[in-house]
């Protein structure tokens, strides 16, 4: 068996992709495709279940071409995805969740607001349930999106037969079986992993009683740990469709950025334990993912989640609801886009290596021995999209301060870089908390988008004064997994044993001290006060 190959499935939040995997964790062959995103109105972020099928189906089709493998060559699949909600009727027809009524629409995509006044309601409750997920709960989670159904959608809310997370809906897809993943439920939906049960009296609490009516029918009851084989495999239709044979074993499913975390945190740069190690999915946004043997209780740091991503192990998960959304909008809003854009493809490089490099030539020309030191006068709170970790605020707002009169392609480039601070910032102060409550975490096992930008890395080291370690096969989403694709299969006994075999370390970025770590702890100290100033202006205009 563990000379066969696994493909793992990541459906991210504007493309899905593929990969196949050898049984050491080297990929093989990969395959993107885009997906359909529509904002109907502000604060609102949806998709299509069967677009995003489609995709899921062209890229399977396209990796194993890629390979020149045959399909029996396939000994496991693997999904992640991002935790968005998808709702279906009758005969699992999608039902709309739009203020279009466009039936396409049947998903609510993670990042998606509009439950915000449901998740304050939620909160007021003050439920015992709400100390596993940072002390409150998020837009993003699934039970604020449910109880916006429920109040301004009544129709698609009494004809919905289930409502998934998107990673459990593939497998769904995939094999008939509704079965829910611990990742999923625990992390996003309230289920109590630790006991293994629902909570009913919460969802009474705040108006769901209903779901407890069913017996839980419509959001599952069915849990099983990521990477459990699920039920024959795939079925007929799902086979045709993917381009593989009947019953391929296939995976309890798991949230992308926990696979990432399988991805990752199995690499062995030292012995060490996890205590020490934290890992950084980057992408549209950046998730921060540190275990332990025992519970941790912080606020405004999602969990403790008992074997949501690695089996026995308390999960504590921070984040960053926009890092990669966040940088690209600096760049492509700037009335300079259009020249960046047009110069990146005469060069034929990237508009980030383009601003990279325009930054080293600052620089020089300044006479600086940092490119990080540019930015001495201009400052970036990263809340445009709210903050997740640890400020727990999702009405926080974006702000810069040290404009000038100017718009170049130079000033472009320093707003740029002071994006990336600020994310790195937001990542230092998730990292204080977690280490103000027991953790000892100096080294930051990475990946994502994000890691392939040089000054995205560097910067992280500088400023968290930790260590980066990137994994030797660059796709650790992917390769989580393929990962559970593999346990599915049988070619590994447990999710620990797969990771032992299939995790491998490659570059290390070590941190610098000196004038860039004393300028760094000078930027730091603003970072956290442009938010306390932010909260006194809010205060004044209150008045």
């Amino acid at each position: 068996m563990k000379n066969g190959f696994f493909i793992g499935c990541d459906v991210g939040t504007t493309s899905v992709r593929a990969g196949i995997f050898d049984a050491s964790g080297v990929m093989i062959a990969a395959r993107t495709h885009p997906i359909q995103i529509w904002r109907p109105e502000n604060q609102f972020v949806e998709q299509s279940s069967q677009d995003i099928w489609e995709a899921c189906c062209r890229c399977f089709t396209g990796v194993l071409a890629e390979a020149d493998l045959e399909p029996d060559r396939i000994r496991g699949v693997g999904f992640d995805a991002t935790c968005s909600l998808v709702v279906l009727g009758e005969d699992d027809r999608p039902l709309p969740v739009s203020p279009s009524h466009t039936g396409e629409q049947n998903v609510i995509v993670w990042m998606d607001h509009r439950a915000v006044s449901e998740a304050a309601q939620i909160n007021q409750s003050g439920h015992e349930v709400l100390r596993y997920t940072g002390g409150s709960i998020s837009p993003e989670m699934q039970t604020p999106k449910l109880l916006w159904l429920k109040n301004n959608m009544p129709q698609t809310w009494s004809k919905a037969e289930k409502f998934f997370d998107l990673p459990d809906y593939l497998v769904y897809r995939s094999t008939g079986e509704d079965v829910r993943s611990l990742c999923t439920t625990t992390c996003k939906w309230t289920y109590s992993g630790h006991l293994g049960k629902w909570e009913d009296d919460f969802f009474r609490q705040i108006g769901l009683g209903s779901l407890v009516d069913s017996g839980y029918r419509q959001i599952g009851n069915r849990i099983r740990p990521a990477g459990e084989p699920v039920g024959s495999g795939l079925h007929e239709q799902a086979a045709r469709d993917l381009g593989l044979p009947v019953n391929t074993p296939v995976g309890v499913a798991i949230i992308d950025a926990h696979a990432g975390g399988i991805g990752l945190m199995g690499m062995q740069p030292d012995d060490r334990s996890f205590n020490d190690r934290f890992a950084l999915i980057g992408g549209t946004s950046s998730c921060h993912m540190a275990v332990s043997a025992e519970p941790r209780f912080i606020n405004g740091i999602w969990g403790p989640y008992h074997s949501a991503m690695i089996p026995e192990m308390w999960l504590n998960e921070g984040g960053q609801s926009a890092t990669g959304s966040l940088i690209d909008h600096m760049i492509f809003s700037s009335a300079r886009s259009d020249e960046l854009q047009e110069q990146a493809q005469n060069e034929g490089n990237s508009v980030y290596q383009v601003l990279n490099e325009r930054l080293h030539r600052l620089a020089r020309k300044q006479g600086l021995t940092s490119p990080a030191l540019l930015t001495r006068d201009l400052h970036v709170l990263p809340y445009f999209h709210g903050n997740r970790s640890p400020r727990a605020n999702p009405g926080l707002t974006g702000s810069i301060c040290g404009l000038h009169l100017s718009s170049t392609l130079d000033d472009l480039a320093l707003t740029y870089l002071a994006t990336i601070q600020s994310i790195a910032y937001g990542t230092r102060h998730i990292i204080e908390e977690l280490n103000n409550h027991g953790y000892s975490i100096d080294t930051i096992m990475a990946t994502g988008g994000g890691t392939k930008n040089e000054v995205f890395l560097q910067e992280h080291a500088h400023i968290t004064g930790c260590r980066l370690v990137l994994p030797a096969e660059s796709e650790a989403v992917l390769l989580g997994s393929a990962i559970l694709g593999s346990v599915a299969s049988g070619a590994y006994a447990s999710v620990e044993k797969a990771m032992q075999a299939m995790n491998r370390s490659g570059r290390i970025i070590e941190p610098v001290g000196g004038s860039v770590k004393h300028y760094h702890g000078g930027k730091y100290r603003v970072f956290r006060k442009m938010h306390d100033d932010q909260l006194s202006y809010n205060e004044i205009m209150s008045q």
